[in-house]
């Protein structure tokens, strides 16, 4: 096989990570290698995220590319490299480090810089830009230090420029806890995405959430005083003052390595490239914000992820072009839905304009359609943009209804039916997947859910806006298959674990004889229905697990109150609210697990586990752990587990809240929750996460100004981390929004649904989950509330419970037939000072006088060999 041959990328960004991934998935020969320089020391991130550095997000968590991508043996990534040359004659380029590289191809992804528009003073300490992690991680820092040095005065802080990242910026600010000024040289807000009533709307919604917005205004001056800035001087002679400026006035393409070859460029800038993203030198591409395609430079990652798509393509021997660009936008900006897509402006010969709105809820929406109102060609969504992933799609495509009834309020207008969509629709404009390409995924490529479909086509896996559309057109094709689509439990329940938990909610039963009788089909149940029951009941506060007829619905786990190991015995984990620990609890657990032979280990929960415990053993353990007045830790159940927490503020110099009484406040109000997974929480005292909280199912992160909430996260094998649902939360208000949330899901999951997979696959998603927590939109908020006001208050732990009732003690034994007798086959050997069960070579070798084994009770343990030998 001949040695691959090199291709070099110039450029470290979203553009690059594209390129790279995109050829070694098509290049399955290994055709290529390729090297990818990147100037900022770290590997490409998502940019588009940059904001979420502002509220609790490690900058690491924006990082593109999984590891054995960056790992794979022909791809080189070198961070902190920079190009400062190209030789287009010899094929070289000259590196930042003094080195030269030789080059097959050479493709340029080098991106945009910030502009700072010609302002005097703009060289003033306190001024900014917005554009990598660097540059919001300096903004941070100023602002943090003047709030130190100043803590009686709120920081002022002024953007210049209202459109995205303008927007974007002003968010930060707020995040951080500064007052914002925008101001906007156009005459409204985003002039590029939305229309004069549009941006009307929008202004009266961003300064209703405290943003001092100026429109019509040109800023002359940075002031100063001392070298740092003090205020901002507009055209007229306004002065405002400020501390911060930071200049958001758009970006230009990087194309200084391009004109220094000799490489054409566009009369805006940007390297002019052709349909394939070539050059004038075949051997060189560009693609992404520094490439200039028919005269245009796009400013946004999707025609750059196409443009990515085509080299690769190009190099592998195809001949795809650059099919043009789709601007359209959604965004949440400030906590504003605001949308873009089409001929938004109405440019089209003949356009209609059909316009809906209420200044009173602050809702814009505007349709464009051809002359005879039959295609659609455009639309400007402002503070309600749920239509716009069923919308887009349908750009230049005939409506099939009046096209007022696709904006107008829910309950009298049209629903827009997005399952019909042509193959050739567009559904994922980040990633260029149409919904043919979601169509054949399930009927072709056999993938049964949307998590496979995401992962098969990589749709909704970029913004996520498209993902409501793409989970339908799934649905739909599942159904045109003939794989029936089915919620129902199982053979015994026609009936959704949500619908049975509503049924049993309503009736009032309490137990399985009674609701299979009711809500059933027939049948005496089976391993599936059977133990959602009992959770269900459990979850209603139908009284002890073991209680009558529910002991015997129970999993094994939950059947013995204990985890079952893989030699039969049995661990033993006693609650530790926030993994906060006396010394005397620490005596306590010692002594038992020493008396009862028992191996130790911390847990990743913050308790300690015991491990080795036989069935009969169990209640002696738990007398003596409940007597010193410890709890069940519900390690058995699907139920709350941990909550997680760092010191905070009481010991760490870095804490800004008191993280371990959150954390132990919220333990024990949840303490014994059933629900249809395991829960777990973490608490932060600040941003720096020692706790891990957004690897929770409920993370929670400290600020200056309360609590930041987060949820839908996990570990184990699909690791996730949560999405943020509420900022800045006073104590009451995040034990409220936690209530709620835990509620509305133990309600509503499917079975051993954990809370990251359902709130994927919730309609409208965390939008979907803020309105119903946070806004009451479905009107249950104060049901939900009850609900968990019940359980807190007839909360009982479950093995004090069993210690007081002989009936449900009697189940703990070994052996039926011989209470007294425990497990002979229990054997163990000790390592590091500790006993753990023998394998079966360690049994084998024993049987050889080679290893020294012991019982259940610590005692040696003789085993005679495979032959007796006889005296002769």
């Amino acid at each position: 096989m001949s040695e691959p041959q090199h291709v070099v990328v110039v450029g470290g960004g979203m553009v690059a990570h594209r390129f790279v991934e995109a050829l070694r998935e098509r290049d399955t020969d290994g055709r290529w290698r390729v090297t990818v320089l990147a100037e900022e020391p770290r590997p490409p991130y998502d940019r588009v995220a940059l904001t979420t550095y502002f509220t609790g997000r490690d900058p690491e968590d924006l990082n593109l590319g999984e590891a054995h991508l960056w790992a794979d043996p022909l791809v080189r990534l070198r961070k902190g490299v920079a190009a400062t040359s190209i030789n287009k004659d010899s094929k070289q380029i000259r590196l930042s480090t003094g080195e030269t590289l030789d080059y097959d191809h050479l493709v340029l992804a080098t991106g945009s810089f910030a502009a700072v528009p010609p302002v005097r003073g703009t060289d003033h300490r306190g001024c900014f830009v917005y554009r990598t992690i660097d540059d919001v991680a300096d903004l941070r820092g100023y602002v943090e230090q003047l709030r130190a040095d100043r803590p009686d005065r709120v920081v002022r802080g002024l953007v210049v420029g209202g459109g995205l990242l303008g927007l974007e910026a002003a968010g930060a600010l707020q995040a951080l806890g500064a007052e914002s000024t925008v101001v906007e040289f156009a005459p409204r807000l985003m002039p590029l995405q939305v229309d004069p009533a549009g941006g009307e709307a929008l202004a009266r919604l961003i300064g209703r959430l405290g943003v001092d917005v100026r429109v019509g205004a040109a800023t002359e001056a940075v002031l100063a005083k001392q070298g740092a800035v003090s205020g901002v001087r507009l055209a007229g002679g306004e002065r405002i003052a400020t501390d911060v400026v930071v200049f958001a006035t758009g970006v230009r393409p990087r194309d200084e390595l391009a004109r220094e070859a000799g490489l054409p460029v566009g009369e805006r800038g940007g390297v002019v490239v052709d349909g394939a993203c070539a050059t004038d030198d075949p051997a060189i591409s560009a693609i992404g914000e520094v490439a200039c395609v028919e005269g245009a430079v796009w400013g946004l990652v999707a025609p750059g992820y196409a443009m990515a798509e085509v080299t690769v393509d190009r190099l592998l021997g195809g001949s795809g072009t650059f099919p043009g660009a789709d601007a359209s936008t959604k965004l949440k900006l400030l906590g504003v839905d605001v949308a873009s897509f089409g001929d938004a402006f109405a440019t089209a010969p003949g356009a209609l304009e059909v316009v809906w709105s209420d200044s009173v809820a602050g809702v814009y929406k505007k349709l464009v359609v051809s002359d005879d109102a039959q295609t659609l060609l455009g639309g400007i969504l402002v503070g309600d943009a749920a239509a716009y992933a069923a919308l887009r799609p349908r750009v230049g495509r005939l409506l099939p209804g009046d096209p007022s009834s696709y904006i107008a309020p829910e309950s009298t207008g049209a629903q827009v039916d997005s399952a019909d969509l042509p193959d050739d629709v567009g559904v994922c404009s980040c990633n260029n997947v149409t919904a043919g390409a979601v169509r054949a995924a399930v009927a072709e490529q056999g993938c049964c859910s949307l998590t496979e479909v995401k992962a098969c086509t990589k749709a909704g896996t970029s913004c996520g806006s498209c993902l409501p559309l793409v989970k339908k057109l799934v649905e739909t094709e599942q159904r045109r298959a003939g794989i029936e689509v089915s919620t129902a439990l199982c053979e015994h329940f026609a009936l959704s674990r949500a619908e049975l938990f509503d049924a049993v909610r309503v009736t009032g039963l309490t137990s399985f004889t009674d609701i299979v009788d009711r809500h059933g089909v027939g049948g005496n149940g089976c391993d599936i229905c059977k133990p959602v029951v009992a959770s269900i009941l459990a979850s209603l506060g139908s009284g002890h697990i073991l209680a009558g007829e529910q002991a015997a619905l129970q999993d094994t786990n939950d059947h013995l109150l204990a985890n079952l190991q893989k030699d039969g015995t049995y661990s033993v984990v006693p609650r530790v609210p926030g993994g906060e620990i006396t010394p005397d609890g620490l005596i306590v657990i010692g002594e038992v697990a020493r008396d009862f032979g028992l191996y130790t280990k911390i847990t990743g929960g913050q308790r300690i586990d015991m491990f080795g415990a036989r069935v009969d053993q169990l209640p002696l353990i738990w007398r003596r752990l409940v007597d010193a007045g410890f709890e069940s830790g519900h390690a058995y159940g699907k139920s709350l587990r941990t909550v997680k927490s760092c010191v905070g503020q009481t010991w760490c110099r870095y804490g800004v809240q008191d993280s371990v009484a959150m954390a132990v406040l919220l333990e024990l109000r949840y303490r014994g929750l059933r629900s249809p997974h395991k829960l777990k929480l973490g608490v932060s005292g600040c941003a720096r996460e020692c706790a891990e909280a957004r690897g929770k199912d409920v993370g929670v992160i400290a600020t200056e100004n309360g609590w930041n909430l987060y949820v839908g996260g996990n570990g184990g094998f699909t690791p996730r981390h949560a999405d943020l649902l509420a900022e800045d939360l006073d104590d009451e208000t995040l034990v409220r929004t936690i209530d709620r949330f835990f509620m509305y899901y133990v309600r509503t999951a499917d079975r051993l649904q954990r809370t990251a997979a359902w709130l994927a696959d919730l309609d409208g998603g965390v939008e979907q989950l803020r309105r119903v927590v946070l806004d009451d939109a479905l009107g249950i908020a104060a049901d939900l509330d009850a609900a968990m006001e019940a359980h807190v208050s007839t909360y009982s732990d479950e093995w004090r419970d069993v210690l007081e009732d002989p009936e449900k003690l009697a189940r703990f034994s070994s052996f039926v037939n011989a209470q007294e007798t425990s497990d002979p086959s229990l054997q163990y050997v000790l390592e590091r000072g500790q006993a753990r069960p023998a394998t079966a070579d360690e049994r084998v070798a024993a049987a050889r006088g080679e290893v020294e084994l012991v019982d259940s009770e610590r005692r040696p343990v003789v085993i005679a060999g495979d032959r007796i030998p006889v005296r002769s």
